[in-house]
C-alpha cells in the first residue's frame, strides 16, 4: 500500500470556499474515474498563521495506480485550475511513502 501526501495553503479568507471545492467537485471526481487500485482519500486542515493548510493523503495500491492518478510523472501535483484559483500556494510535487505497518488499540 502507498501513501501519496500533498499539501496546499489558502488564505484564511478562501479556506471554507477551497474546502468545499475539494469535498463537493474534486473528490468526487476522483472517485469517478475508478481508478484501479485507489482505495481512499482523506483530507486534513489546519490553521497556519494568516493561512490555512490542507493536507491530501491518498492510498493506493502500488506506484501503478499512483501513475494512472497523476501521469507518467507520479510525483507531479495534480491541481484543478478551479482549485489554484484558490491557493496561496502548494507543494509542487507530492511524496510517497511505501506503508510497512498499521496497529490499532
Amino acid at each position: 500500500m502507498m501513501g501519496r501526501v500533498w499539501r496546499g495553503w489558502t488564505a484564511a479568507e478562501h479556506a471554507d470556499a477551497y474546502e468545499s471545492l475539494l469535498r463537493g467537485t474534486i473528490f468526487p471526481g476522483i472517485l469517478g474515474r475508478k481508478i484501479a487500485g485507489f482505495h481512499r482519500i482523506d483530507l486534513f486542515r489546519r490553521a497556519d498563521g494568516d493561512e490555512v493548510e490542507f493536507l491530501t493523503l491518498m492510498w493506493f495500491e502500488d506506484l501503478a495506480a499512483v501513475a494512472a492518478f497523476a501521469g507518467p510523472d507520479a510525483e507531479a501535483a495534480v491541481v484543478p485550475a478551479a482549485a489554484r484559483a484558490l491557493l496561496a500556494r502548494f507543494d509542487a510535487r507530492a511524496s510517497h511513502f511505501e506503508l510497512r505497518e498499521t496497529r490499532s488499540a
